[in-house]
Order: C-alpha cells, then sequence, then structure tokens
C-alpha cells in the first residue's frame, strides 16, 4: 500500500510563512545538495507552497522516463514563460508534440554538420584575438562566442544583429535573477524592487527585439536560407498544414536562445579553469586533439573520433550542473512509494544529483576517468542527465555537445591559458552555477596552425 505526502520528510531549517526561502537564497547549492541526508523524498516549501525534492538516481529516472508521461514542466518553467512564452521548453501536451515535431529536423547530424563550420570559425576568431600576455575573461569571452555561434545558426542575414546585441546585454541580467524568482512566491515578482525592475526591464526588451526580427524575415519572404530563422518560418505540420505564429517563432528562438546560450558558455568557462588546475588533463588533451585533428581545422568528422575530450566535458558538467529543475504532476502518481496528487510540483537539482556520493566516489575530485565505458556502465539509471530523459529531453543536446568540443579542441590547439595571479575563482548560484570572475592570462602554443 503506497503512503501519502504527510509520509515524506520535511527539509530542516523551515520558518514561518517563508518556509525554505532562506536556505536557498542564502545557499542554494548548499541546501539542495543536503536534502539526501534527509531522504531520497523530502519536502522543502517554498512560501507556502510544498515541493517535493528528489534525491536519488532512482526517483529521477522513475519521473523523467518510466512515469515521464503523468509529468508536466513545473514552477520554474511557469516562471520562463515571461521570457520563453509557449516555447519548447514551457509547452506541455499537444503543443509541446507539435512544436518538437517541427523542430526536429534543425537538430539533425546533416543540419549540424553545417552549423559546425560556423562553431569551428567563432572559436578561431575568438582565441586569435587574444595577444600574448593578455589577461581575458573567459566568462566574457565564452558568452560572447556562443551567442556569435548562435547567430550564425539562427541568422544569415543582418535581419538578426539586434537580437543578437540584445541577448549580449540582456540575458546575464536574466539568468543572475531566475533563481531566486522561482524559489520566491509569486507576488514579489510586482514588488518595485530593483532586480525586479531590472529582469522585468530586460525581459520586455529582448522579446521586443525578436519580436521585430520574426517580422522583418517573415516580411522579405525569403526562407530558403540554412538557418534557424527560416526553418522555423518555413515549417509546416505535417498533419494540419499549418504553420508556426510569428509568437509561436518568437518564443522558440527566446527558447534557444536562453538555453543554448548560458548553458554551453559557462561549461565552457568552466572547462578552461578545471584543465588549467589539472595539467596532467591538459597534456592528455593536446596529445589527443593532435593526434585526432592534426594541422588542420577541428571538424565535425573529428567530434566522434575523441576520447578523453568527452570524458573532461563530461566531468566539467558534472561537477557543475543545473541547479534546479521541476516537474508538475498531471494526474494521481506514485513516486517512491509516495502517492503524488495531481498538481504535486516536484524539483530535483543536476548540481546535487551529479555529487552524490553514492554514484560517484569521491564527488568532489575532478577525474573525467570515472567516465571511461567500464567504469560509467556501472552508473544507475538517472545517475547522469545533464540534458535531462524521456520525452522532455533537451532537443538541441547534439548541438551543444557539438559546440563544446569543436570549440574546445579549437581554442586548446592554439592558446593556452593560465589563472591570474591573485584571484580564485567562487562559484555563484544561478540557474546554471558560475564563477564570479575568471580571468586567466594568454600564452601562445608551439602550434599555431590548426
Amino acid at each position: 500500500m503506497n503512503a501519502d505526502l504527510r509520509s515524506v520528510p520535511r527539509a530542516p531549517g523551515r520558518l514561518p510563512l517563508i518556509g525554505h526561502v532562506w536556505p536557498l537564497a542564502r545557499n542554494a547549492l548548499g541546501f539542495v545538495t543536503s536534502l539526501r541526508d534527509t531522504g531520497d523524498l523530502v519536502r522543502v516549501d517554498v512560501g507556502t507552497m510544498p515541493v517535493y525534492f528528489v534525491n536519488s538516481p532512482e526517483l529521477v529516472n522513475e519521473l523523467l522516463v518510466t512515469k515521464g508521461r503523468s509529468f508536466e514542466k513545473g514552477r520554474f518553467f511557469d516562471r520562463l514563460k515571461v521570457l520563453v512564452g509557449e516555447g519548447l521548453v514551457t509547452a506541455g501536451g499537444d503543443t509541446h508534440r507539435r512544436h518538437r515535431r517541427l523542430m526536429q529536423p534543425m537538430f539533425h547530424r546533416t543540419r549540424i554538420a553545417g552549423y559546425a563550420e560556423v562553431m569551428a570559425e567563432q572559436a578561431r576568431a575568438t582565441a586569435d584575438s587574444w595577444r600574448p600576455g593578455e589577461t581575458v575573461a573567459v566568462e566574457r569571452e565564452m558568452a560572447a562566442m556562443v551567442v556569435n555561434t548562435l547567430a550564425g545558426t539562427m541568422f544569415s542575414t543582418d535581419i538578426g544583429k539586434p537580437a543578437v546585441d540584445a541577448i549580449r546585454v540582456h540575458l546575464p541580467v536574466i539568468v543572475n535573477t531566475l533563481l531566486l524568482r522561482t524559489a520566491s512566491p509569486k507576488f514579489l515578482d510586482r514588488v518595485p524592487i530593483p532586480a525586479n525592475r531590472r529582469f522585468d526591464a530586460a525581459a520586455d526588451e529582448l522579446l521586443r527585439v525578436i519580436d521585430d526580427v520574426v517580422a522583418a524575415a517573415r516580411a522579405s519572404g525569403d526562407t530558403d536560407r540554412p538557418d534557424l530563422l527560416s526553418t522555423l518560418l518555413a515549417a509546416r505540420d505535417a498533419d494540419s498544414g499549418e504553420a508556426l505564429t510569428d509568437v509561436e517563432v518568437r518564443d522558440e528562438l527566446s527558447t534557444i536562445l536562453f538555453a543554448g546560450a548560458e548553458n554551453t558558455a559557462t561549461t565552457l568557462t568552466w572547462a578552461f579553469h578545471e584543465i588549467a588546475r589539472h595539467p596532467e588533463v591538459e597534456q592528455r588533451l593536446l596529445a589527443e586533439i593532435a593526434e585526432v585533428s592534426g594541422s588542420g581545422p577541428v571538424a565535425l568528422e573529428h567530434v566522434a573520433a575523441y576520447e578523453y575530450l568527452p570524458r573532461v566535458i563530461n566531468e566539467v558538467v558534472r561537477l557543475h550542473g543545473v541547479t534546479l529543475l521541476m516537474r508538475r504532476a498531471v494526474e494521481p502518481v506514485e513516486l517512491g512509494g509516495v502517492t503524488l496528487p495531481a498538481g504535486t510540483e516536484v524539483a530535483f537539482s543536476l548540481y546535487a544529483l551529479h555529487r552524490d556520493r553514492r554514484s560517484f566516489p569521491d564527488p568532489e575530485r575532478f577525474d573525467p576517468d570515472r567516465w571511461l565505458p567500464e567504469r560509467s556502465a556501472a552508473l544507475p539509471r538517472g545517475a547522469f542527465v545533464p540534458f535531462g530523459a524521456g520525452t522532455r529531453k533537451c532537443i538541441g543536446d547534439s548541438f551543444a555537445w557539438t559546440q563544446m568540443i569543436i570549440s574546445l579542441a579549437t581554442v586548446l590547439s592554439r592558446r593556452r591559458l593560465r589563472p591570474a595571479p591573485g584571484h580564485t575563482a567562487r562559484e555563484v548560484t544561478a540557474a546554471v552555477p558560475h564563477p564570479d570572475r575568471l580571468p586567466m592570462v594568454v600564452e601562445v602554443r608551439e602550434r599555431v596552425e590548426v
């Protein structure tokens, strides 16, 4: 017989009225990581709203895969709608299925082959812009490189330039505020404090600019270009023959920009940090890059040939995962022996899940070889899900993976980055945890012609 929600233990540290908002606001990463000590399913009160945190690989797999159809995207994604509307990441039901069907061809391997040239070109341009002895802000450089790459794949003409400029300015404001808004009662969004005013202004301006870009592209009548915007405008539903509206196109472009830019840029930033801290990892990477790509540019056909480089990226992603993701039960469903009524909010943290000592011994240690096939095969299902799993798995995972491999290999083969003296990177809590700053000193590799 299944238990009901009253049997689920509550996390320590709850305060009247605000629940666990204070520990979430003060140290969200430490708080979500500590929940596993209370149980595999733990109640956390966000204000007066209970949220049930899943803290084991087995329950995460149930939530995302075996019982995934009993859940929709939850509160975190509801709060994203101000930015991405009914885009793929927030839409549910028939809308999600229709949009995913329309967008799937954009991320097919044959399309990514064309995008790979843009990825390599932007990585080369970024690395070559750094002068020997210069100190560069790696977090800014990676953000600019990733946005420029997305721009090259989303917009093949200057029509998209205003959107690119807007994302550079406004995305950091949105990302750095989003987690706190998600963990706070909704009425606080309307309090006229500076953080809310900055968030609202950034979201409004970004959407306005993307609306203008979509309208200009639609008016041009040219939808034969090999970019994402043209593909969205030309897409037709196989069953109904209907096209996406301008608002739907806007929502999907916003989704791609939001999901693609921040995660990829942050992962690459942490990668350079970890590689600089582990010289033996850097030497193995350089040897593999030379063996696989030789003296030519890093190309799509090289991506599958790398073995150590993907292990390094997996380890970076494991250590620096997304802070919080949510689901909502759409029907009564059993999870971990507990019956969840329809409407129950469920959460999980990739940051905490990927540091669980039960799955990853010595979890704080940077060890790419934990991803050797014979070691990673022993992981339980649900232990490592950086792109999600099941029917809501990230549609752009192959795009992001290809970009990270090509970008990292290209930059490493041309430039060496060393930590700037006197600075220790501090992890900042956000939707995707990132370094406060990452200044690094540039050195030129002896092998330049790549």
